[in-house]
């Protein structure tokens, strides 16, 4: 995939700190560099190779010339970066492929040239020490581009080779593209610089590592008229062909063939690197025992749901209408596209509780995020019941939901962890005094409730009697619950969703609110007319997009909540909410855990820029929970025997 990088940059017109000159460059070099490095700036400076369509379409037809494979390949490209190997093969006509990889810039920038092109492949984000598809599943596994041996230890290199070995099929093909080890460790260019347009260049330099193991190297990148904007240290495993003959013979690889080396071409004729001369090298994977052919047993999900028989607060009217059954029906319409599952539904309350004790379900979806008898505050109870009666099931554990639910929580707690946040103040009713700030406009919320409960219109106050007027409000409205009073952000909102669980979190396309088509006089506020009344220009005038947004802004935002994900313990899905300030910072609002399940929700418009329909979002959510209690997800791929 690469042989440079850039690790933590700026958006390309801010500098950013340089050390200066460095004596040892191995010193410097970060243990996971490699974790965010793969972004724009690694597209400029190495755009010249792996932007090159004529070094891809020659790498693809030494592919074609070293392993067996036809359209009809199951194939993976494992750390596929911006998928141009893939892609090609889908432009000849190959038509089961999937790409795989750690970075989410690159994934997203291949998703949207495949849907751009229209053509069919799916991607993943992920590590490849642990490849999430379904064992036995791929025919042949490719590894190109010298994407192999960017780990510290040695050790895993071979995980990402066992993992490989998994998911092959039996006698499956495997395709490793890597540097030559002898040539480079004896032609390697010390130091050398170029142009990479009008307006950057970039410096490297490049060592051997103090074991001689490792090509290490640092990168420069500067914008002529503002300066260094990337400063960055990474490193490459070197292997020769005996020792990458013998580490697979090992592992019990056969008819293991170096097809003679790569060069690769430069549009600019420049440096290049870790890619000069490469090593292609094909093997057999090993033989395994084929599967007995046994009939397919779908797997057994309830669906624990709201009870549309109880008054509903939230909603309209205090009741379920005709907009929520017709959620329920395009949701069960989508779920009944899942053949590997048979469904079933719990939504009357007034039992729920006895046939939950008289027959436990072996696994629940839960949707239920409405709460116990339809009451919000009682949502984390469901998951308790669960949990009680050891039943796995979707989405957030009681403790989660019930943090996740006071928005004073959560900010302390980002706070605490140096991540952005509104200003604000927390006020409790049983107060008898409080200190109100003195920056408006401000913001009124209650500190705890969902679906945009106690945010009007009239939320956004902008002197102190309209504020003291909107807390008479909410403490009529809500009694008792805490008030949150936050500056009023007037910057982009956004949206971001992650489905998985740590170590295999994907990011979806990150979703932006449109205001554009509010009247003037309407603060630009999701208010509670925004969700729930039809008639209102917040229901009728506010959009969604996929966001459009700087790459710096967007993994500010993606870092946080994979940060979060893991601290507030979210698990298999979960939403988070930002909006910028004037300065176009982004704050986060708030986590929701169980985010809204709906076929038109955030959470779903998210998954359809990904070019995903709504049954695949579900399958999704569904298999990252079956994973997380252990539970194998059923796939077609699982139910294919072993080739011979």
């Amino acid at each position: 995939m690469t042989r440079r990088s850039t690790k933590a940059v700026s958006d390309g017109t801010r500098p950013i700190r340089t050390l200066g000159p460095v004596s040892d460059l191995e010193r410097h070099l970060p243990s996971d560099w490699w974790k965010t490095l793969f972004n724009s700036v690694y597209l400029k400076t190495d755009g010249d190779v792996v932007e090159n369509s004529e070094n891809t379409r020659a790498e693809i037809d030494m592919l074609i010339r070293a392993v067996e494979i036809n359209e009809d390949s199951d194939l993976l490209d494992l750390c596929c970066g911006q998928g141009r190997h893939v892609l090609e093969l889908a432009r000849r006509g190959f038509k089961h492929l999937h790409g795989f990889d750690r970075s989410q810039y690159l994934v997203r920038l291949a998703r949207k040239r495949a849907r751009n092109e229209g053509l069919r492949v799916k991607f993943s984000e992920g590590d490849a020490r642990r490849i999430h598809l379904p064992e036995n599943s791929k025919d042949c596994v490719i590894v190109m581009g010298n994407s192999f041996g960017y780990f510290e230890r040695e050790e895993d290199d071979l995980e990402v080779l066992h993992s490989i070995m998994r998911v092959l099929r039996s006698q499956g093909k495997l395709v490793l593209d890597v540097v030559d080890a002898h040539w480079m460790a004896q032609n390697f260019e010390p130091r050398t610089w170029e142009w990479i347009d009008q307006e950057h260049f970039v410096n490297r330099e490049r060592t051997l590592s103090a074991n001689g193991k490792r090509i290490v190297s640092r990168e420069v990148v500067t914008q002529a008229n503002v300066g260094v904007i990337a400063d960055q240290f990474y490193a490459e495993r070197l292997y020769s062909e005996d020792e990458l003959r013998t580490i697979l013979d090992n592992l019990g690889f056969t008819d293991i063939v170096c097809h003679g080396s790569l060069q690769a071409d430069s549009t600019r004729g420049h440096d290049l690197g870790m890619m000069a001369n490469r090593l292609f090298i094909s093997a057999t994977g090993p033989q395994k025992k084929a599967r007995k052919v046994v009939p397919v047993q779908k797997r057994k999900v309830t669906v624990v749901m709201g009870d549309p028989r109880l008054p509903d607060t939230v909603k309209l009217n205090g009741k379920f209408n005709e907009e929520d059954f017709h959620t329920i029906r395009v949701l069960k319409d989508a779920l009944a596209k899942l053949d590997d599952f048979e469904f079933s539904y719990m939504d009357n309350h007034s039992n729920l509780i006895q046939k939950l004790l008289d027959s436990p379900p072996g696994f629940v979806l839960n949707l239920c995020d409405e709460g116990y008898n339809n009451d919000a505050n009682l949502e984390l109870h469901v998951p308790a019941l669960l949990e009680m009666l050891g039943v796995p099931y979707t989405g957030g554990a009681p403790g989660s939901l019930a943090l996740c639910y006071d928005k004073a929580k959560v900010r302390a707690i980002c706070a605490a962890m140096d991540l952005p946040v509104p200003l604000e103040t927390y006020y409790n009713p049983s107060d008898q005094a409080a200190t109100l700030p003195s920056i408006f406009p401000a913001l009124l919320k209650p500190a705890c409730g969902d679906s945009s409960i106690g945010i009007t219109k009239d939320a956004v106050v902008h002197d102190a009697a309209k504020l003291l007027d909107y807390m008479g409000y909410l403490r009529e409205t809500l009694p008792g619950v805490p008030i949150l009073i936050q500056e009023y952000l007037t910057g982009a909102e956004y949206s971001v969703g992650l489905v998985g669980n740590p170590g295999n979190l994907e990011a979806l396309p990150l979703l932006e609110v449109d205001y554009s088509g509010l009247p003037e006089d309407l603060p630009k506020i999701l208010s509670y007319e925004s969700k729930w009344m039809p008639e209102s220009p917040y229901w009728t005038q506010i959009r969604y997009r996929e966001a459009q947004v700087d790459e710096e802004t967007r993994n500010v935002m993606v870092s946080a909540s994979r940060q979060l994900f893991e601290r507030l313990e979210c698990r298999d899905y979960a939403r988070f909410d930002f909006r910028c300030d004037a300065e176009g910072h982004p704050k986060l609002l708030e986590v929701n855990p169980n985010p809204g399940w709906c076929w038109d929700g955030k959470f779903n418009l998210m998954a359809e820029y990904a070019n995903m329909e709504y049954s695949q979002l579900m399958r999704m959510i569904l298999n990252a929970a079956l994973e997380r209690t252990g539970l194998q997800a059923v796939a077609h791929e699982t139910l294919i025997p072993a080739r011979h």
